[in-house]
């Protein structure tokens, strides 16, 4: 029988040199070249400036480097025995939201520091992924096999859910469920009780539909037929879609985009920097963005498989999914193919929070690879 609160750790410990030769320089460039392209990127949206984006984003970029190299030099076995505090923890920040957070744009999402706005439901991604990946390690095939053995993992997601959604923050909350249920997928959760829970979800439909706030009623609507209120709930993805048309295959140059100088483009430093970065550099600049982010998509699930810790594996699969979705949500959003839901682009859109959690779960990526020979005892 597994314990599950108490877990016994068999590994050696690496060197400080050994651990640095363990980093995969490949993986680092590919997200230096993301982090260029985002900055490269607020510079024009600011119309040729350093402020008020471009140098904030290239210093939460470096606070968000330090934060991953020192992550990267962190045994596993570490964040595995502190995985359940620093869920809770994070859990605690959220019921913080709920009681007294700071309200900004109709929203009540972050904590006040007086330096900076905390965004706890960016932290959860990784301390659920994390606290998950411990629950599975510690745990047996047949126990999850059975519908007990998936309740407790059950409301560690849900419960996280529900507090993001009353923020409210759609967005984040389906990216915690989607992050959850790869992991789920991943430890060998029949897929009947994905069926079931699929079947739950089109059931309540008519129930959720009625639980959204007007505006997120307004974003599917809209989806349906941007053309309804073009001027209105339909504006922002219009704008995108012509801003995208007009870039062609090798865009109108950098700051030249018409749709994003004229200020035709909304939020074009934040959720929509992917359509500005299309209409100045064309279809080749997008594409080209695509495949660095399919790059790290790809090192990360390798590192996911190579290693032979358990507990790596899932929090390597969960980080890696959590940073796909974050790509796929955006991208699909501002191309018209998903309701408009505020997921920013990683390490492009400008955001402070989002960068460090973000290059947080690189960290802790990178940590998983580095010691991937190292085995974690579970009972």
């Amino acid at each position: 029988m597994y314990k599950f609160y108490e877990t016994s750790f068999k590994s050696q410990s690496l060197t400080l040199k050994e651990k640095f030769q363990g980093l995969s320089f490949a993986y680092l460039m590919f997200i230096f070249i993301l982090a260029a392209i985002g900055v490269v990127m607020l510079y024009s949206a600011a119309n040729g400036h350093w402020q008020p984006w471009a140098l904030n984003q290239l210093l939460r970029f470096l606070i968000g480097l330090g934060v991953m190299l020192v992550l990267a030099m962190i045994d596993v076995k570490y964040f595995m025995r502190y995985a359940y505090f620093f869920y809770f923890g994070v859990l605690l920040l959220l019921i913080v939201v709920e009681v007294g957070g700071h309200v900004g744009m109709g929203a009540q999402r972050w904590i006040n520091l007086g330096f900076m706005k905390l965004q706890p439901s960016e932290l959860m991604k990784i301390a659920m992924v994390l606290a998950l990946a411990r629950y599975f390690h510690a745990t047996s095939l047949q126990n999850i096999e059975t519908m007990r053995g998936i309740i407790t993992p059950l409301l560690m997601v849900l419960l996280p859910a529900l507090l993001v959604m009353t923020q409210p923050d759609l967005g984040t909350a389906l990216m915690l469920l989607f992050t959850a249920g790869a992991m789920f997928f991943a430890v060998g959760v029949q897929l009947w009780k994905f069926g079931v829970v699929l079947l739950g979800a089109i059931i309540s439909m008519p129930i959720a539909w009625n639980l959204l706030h007007d505006y997120q009623q307004n974003r599917v609507l809209t989806f349906l037929d941007p053309e309804r209120d073009p001027l209105g709930a339909g504006y922002h993805i219009i704008q995108s879609k012509i801003a995208l048309g007009s870039g062609g295959v090798f865009g109108k140059g950098f700051l030249k985009g018409t749709q994003s100088h004229l200020n035709f483009l909304p939020e074009k430093h934040t959720d929509f920097i992917f359509t500005m970065l299309s209409e100045e550099f064309g279809m080749i600049g997008a594409i080209f963005v695509v495949l660095i982010n399919i790059l790290i998509l790809a090192y990360s699930y390798a590192f996911a498989l190579r290693t032979t810790s358990y507990f790596g594996k899932l929090a390597a699969v969960g980080l890696a999914t959590n940073f796909f979705l974050y790509v796929m949500i955006n991208i699909a959003m501002v191309l018209g193919l998903i309701p408009v839901v505020g997921v920013p682009l990683p390490l492009i859109s400008y955001g402070g929070t989002v960068i460090i959690s973000v290059m947080a779960g690189f960290g802790i990526i990178l940590s998983v690879n580095i010691n991937r020979n190292i085995n974690i005892g579970k009972d």
